[in-house]
């Protein structure tokens, strides 16, 4: 068991600082959920390396049923990053 096993990190960071502070975190063992916008979720390199150990999903925050979903995922998650 890691130290952070427990802990729940909603990711919608998307410049450096933010998804390289959860790379720390799921590399710790928290479960990261890295929320993408859905043109952007396929890119590589650098956003490559910085998703290592995060789970992802790509959601359109113009549409009702992704505001829904995001809604409902608050609920679960410990921390929201921005």
């Amino acid at each position: 068991m890691t130290l952070l096993t427990n802990l729940k990190v909603l990711d919608f960071s998307t410049l450096l600082p933010g998804p390289f502070a959860t790379l720390m975190l799921a590399d710790l063992g928290a479960e990261v959920l890295k929320v993408e916008r859905p043109a952007k979720a396929d890119t590589w390199g650098v956003d490559q390396y910085l998703n290592r150990s995060k789970k992802s999903v790509a959601l359109d925050l113009k549409r009702q049923e992704s505001i829904d979903a995001v809604k409902n995922l608050v609920k679960e998650y410990d921390i929201v990053l921005e």
